[in-house]
């Protein structure tokens, strides 16, 4: 089926302050007719405020390929400006009209101006949109599941939708989930990071959609780590749906830019090519500032922890504490296998919501906090090298089989136990970086 893009002007025109709406949705209960009272406030202008995570509870909520040097985070400087893809109804809604729509969506997928939000999905049923199916990634539709916990099949609470797990017993979207859909949305947050999932889960969506001749649109939201690309390539003999494409940690596109990424490079089984359509921002470039108003999954929980994913993320595949079951989740790190005399810092894991069982559960840790750091422009080492020199269990630091998966090679593991200098390791990546720089130009939809 073939989507008919219209260009529109100026924003979707205003609703009265307190409206009566009845509508009607398809779903495994049925067809139901509900009549709600909805606050319609969010589209008075074609931009919204980023927002403050503070308000956030346990609902997230030398060769260097860098544009501009390391700048602090500074929330006062962060652009109002930005118009995210679901902020423009005016382009997307046109296309949904009259349409069974599918949507993958998460705790992400807010419509977010000063203090009023709406979730994505609550939107569309508002207006009319005949929702067939939610489609949830990892940690849920509603985002309470932690890394990596399986997320069953299910009926939404609020809403009564069915929600379709793409991160249960099988992380591929089949092709019979989509049987009487027309179009698909995409909603996502992601963070920019190769073994962050979403980007996986976008893959197989797509190429579900490209199997069921299925049109996708993607509603484009800023990757707060994109204004810069670093770290090894993904090998091929390494993939898995932490890592399934060869691109470096670190790979410096939006979601949007990365579908057409995947598109472009014949990624999808067999080349296939999935009918695409981008709701680009406005007022966004790749070195614009991003303060994410929703955690993007239960244990990236601010800024801070955002910056600091790239590089610690590979702590996952160590027998260091990367901060899971505490409230600093990927802003410490620390294990009792640490020197106290070097690693004064000192935290005691416990379960809590995003880490039921968290390393070191119960003991003491010593390590160190990171939470003082400023804006990062590429990955820095230096942390997993010194906790490796200090460690006093060398044969038990690393978790070979979970590192490699999450470098993406097998060679970073052996570079640190060989006692290689973080700056030698960066310089075996440069290579790689200066040709995966190049070939994703044509992909970029915003200015570097």
């Amino acid at each position: 089926m073939k989507l008919e893009f219209k260009k529109l002007k100026g924003s979707v025109n205003l609703k009265p302050l307190v409206q009566l709406t009845p509508f009607t949705y398809g779903g495994s209960t049925g067809k139901v007719v509900f009549i709600r009272i909805i606050a319609v406030l969010f589209f008075i202008a074609p931009c919204f405020s980023c927002g403050s995570q503070n308000k956030e509870s346990n609902n997230y909520a030398s060769g260097d390929i860098v544009i501009k040097d390391t700048v602090a985070l500074d929330k006062a400087a962060i652009s109002e400006e930005i118009a995210l893809g679901a902020y423009q109804p005016d382009l997307y809604l046109p296309l949904l009209k009259g349409k069974k729509v599918g949507i993958v969506a998460n705790p992400t997928s807010m419509l977010i101006k000063k203090d009023k939000r709406l979730h994505l999905v609550d939107f569309l049923v508002v207006e009319g949109i005949s929702i067939q199916k939610v489609f949830a990634p990892e940690h849920g539709f509603r985002g309470t599941a932690d890394a990596g916990e399986f997320v069953k099949d299910g009926v939404d609470t609020k809403t009564g939708l069915p929600i379709i797990s793409l991160y249960g017993s099988n992380k591929k979207l089949p092709v019979s989930q989509l049987e009487g859909i027309e179009v698909m949305v995409f909603d996502i947050q992601d963070v920019g990071v190769r073994f962050y999932t979403y980007i996986s889960t976008l893959h197989y969506v797509m190429e579900a959609c490209a199997k069921a001749e299925i049109p996708l649109i993607i509603l484009d939201r800023p990757n707060p780590n994109g204004h810069y690309i670093d770290g090894p390539m993904m090998e091929p003999e390494h993939t898995s749906f932490l890592g399934m494409h060869p691109v470096p940690l670190v790979h410096g596109m939006t979601i949007g830019e990365y579908a057409q990424m995947i598109n472009g490079q014949g990624w999808l089984a067999n080349k296939m090519q999935c009918e695409l359509r981008v709701i680009k921002m406005l007022h966004y470039n790749h070195q614009t500032p991003y303060s994410l108003p929703v955690r993007p999954s239960p244990n990236l929980p601010n800024d801070v922890s955002i910056n600091l994913y790239p590089s610690l993320g590979l702590l996952e595949g160590t027998n260091l504490n990367a901060g899971r079951g505490t409230e600093m989740q990927f802003q410490i790190l620390g294990s009792p296998y640490l020197p106290k005399e070097k690693y004064p810092y000192s935290y005691v894991p416990e379960p809590n919501f995003g880490s039921k069982s968290p390393k070191f559960n119960g003991e003491t840790c010593n390590g160190i906090d990171l939470r003082e750091t400023p804006r990062m422009s590429r990955i820095d080492l230096t942390w997993i090298i010194d906790a490796y020199n200090n460690y006093k269990k060398k044969e038990d630091f690393f978790n070979t089989k979970n590192f490699t998966t999450h470098a993406g090679t097998a060679v970073l593991q052996q570079q640190i136990e060989q006692g290689f200098t973080f700056r030698d390791i960066r310089k075996t990546w440069l290579k790689d970086l200066k040709a995966y720089d190049a070939m994703r130009e044509k992909y970029l939809l915003y200015e570097r």
